[in-house]
């Protein structure tokens, strides 16, 4: 709109045109918002004595979202750059959690002062400028012609205001009226490119480099999640289908030659070289589950949280409610969340019994993992939970942790996700 002001085209350009339809979009909304406004006052305000009128008065803190959006809508006639929708999406659906997401976020109240600041400030200023800016150069260009036929060739009033009685003054005033309309032209532009300014600062999200940092920090974290897990199962094939196989092989050899040689010092080093080729198996196999465990990804996460219970080193009983499945990143988030909190609670705890329950409900997967141990478990205290929270906080997540002494020890994972579409 600026660029536009300033080029020698300015007047037989779209822009003038614009900025007046930009100027009356918006008186005409603040005149419309003040009238609901005042209704929604009066009669909330008489049925609140029933409560009915309650919910219209609360409804008052919600006309900025109407109004900020006509206001995106109408400042694309003045400005390229569109203005962008800064309100969050709500996490679960319903009515409920859209009034409490919207009542607690700061654009909302922002959004409410710029409609207060129009209907009570600014939409008359619009009108008055519009009206004004058209009718005085469109009267004064006028009145040679409304002398010659309204007048008569003997007076007219111009503007309703002032008389003109020959034809060198109709001329001097319609010469006065082409002054009026280049100046009121470029007013009128130039009061719509500072009312969408106003309007741009005040609903528009606020940007700074420091919020621009963030946003690209939490992007990488993401990306660096989803590269680490598909090397974790890139790294996890390689050790099934190469390694893995090899000593398979390598130990079936070992008990072969063991039963073809004879007793005798032989056959011993090769019963110890077939013991340890079986104990490095099975360590290769554990590793390869705790890399990236295969009946996760081929059962889903429910499957894989009832095989760590089951290989717990204390009883753990699970009850879960998960038809769907999610991403890999947050499967494998929660699966070693878990896998570190049970190895804890062995380790520290002095827990006879433990339980892993939760669910999917409402755009959220909980997951709750508790013992009947001491409690007094302290994040700071070096057994790793720092760490789980920072790796659940990198899928949108938070881990909450209660243990006072005496126990129990619970701990909550909780992921804001939505579920594979393919799995419902």
């Amino acid at each position: 709109m600026w660029q536009a002001l300033g080029r020698p085209g300015f007047l037989c350009s779209g822009w003038l045109l614009r900025s007046v339809g930009y100027l009356t979009v918006s008186g005409l909304t603040g005149l419309l918002t003040l009238v609901v406004a005042l209704l929604l006052l009066s009669v909330g305000g008489l049925l609140a004595v029933v409560v009915v009128g309650i919910p219209l008065l609360g409804a008052i803190a919600l006309l900025g979202l109407p109004v900020a959006g006509i206001e995106r809508w109408s400042l694309r006639m003045i400005d390229a750059r569109p203005v962008p929708d800064a309100h969050r999406t709500p996490p679960r659906p319903g009515p409920a959690s859209w009034l409490r997401t919207r009542f607690t976020e700061p654009v909302t109240w922002r959004e409410l002062g710029y409609a207060a600041l129009l209907m009570l400030v600014l939409w008359p200023i619009d009108l008055l400028a519009v009206i004004l800016g058209l009718t005085v150069p469109l009267g004064l260009l006028a009145t040679p012609l409304l002398l010659a036929t309204v007048g008569e060739g003997q007076q007219v009033n111009v503007l309703k205001a002032y008389p003109v009685t020959s034809w060198p003054a109709a001329f001097a005033t319609c010469a006065a009226g082409l002054v009026a309309l280049v100046a009121c032209a470029y007013g009128l532009g130039l009061l719509a490119g500072s009312r969408g300014a106003l309007a741009r600062f005040l609903i528009a999200s606020p940007v700074s480099p420091l919020g621009d940092w963030i946003t690209e920090l939490t992007r990488s974290r993401l990306r660096l999640v989803d590269a680490f897990e598909a090397e974790r199962g890139r790294i996890e094939r390689d050790l099934h289908d190469g390694a893995q196989q090899r000593l398979v092989a390598l130990t079936m050899m070992l008990g072969m030659a063991r039963l073809d040689t004879p007793a005798g010092p032989l056959a011993e080093q090769l019963t110890r070289a077939h013991d340890e080729a079986e104990r490095a198996l099975v360590e290769l196999r554990e590793l390869i589950r705790g890399i990236h465990p295969p009946v996760l990804t081929d059962y889903g996460l429910d499957a894989a949280l009832v095989d760590l219970a089951a290989r717990s080193a204390i009883p753990v009983d699970v009850h879960l409610a998960l038809p769907q499945r999610f991403s890999q990143p947050i499967e494998s988030t929660v699966y070693f969340v878990v896998s570190e909190v049970l190895s804890n609670m062995a380790k520290h705890s002095g827990a006879d019994h433990g339980e892993i329950f939760g669910g999917y409900s409402h755009g959220r997967l909980v997951v709750t993992i508790c013992d009947n141990g001491r409690g007094g478990a302290d994040v700071g205290a070096g057994t790793g939970l720092l760490g789980l929270g920072d790796r659940v906080s990198v899928v949108d997540g938070r881990l909450s942790l209660s243990s006072p002494l005496g126990g129990p020890t619970q701990i909550v994972v909780e992921i804001s996700c939505q579920p594979l579409p393919d799995s419902e």
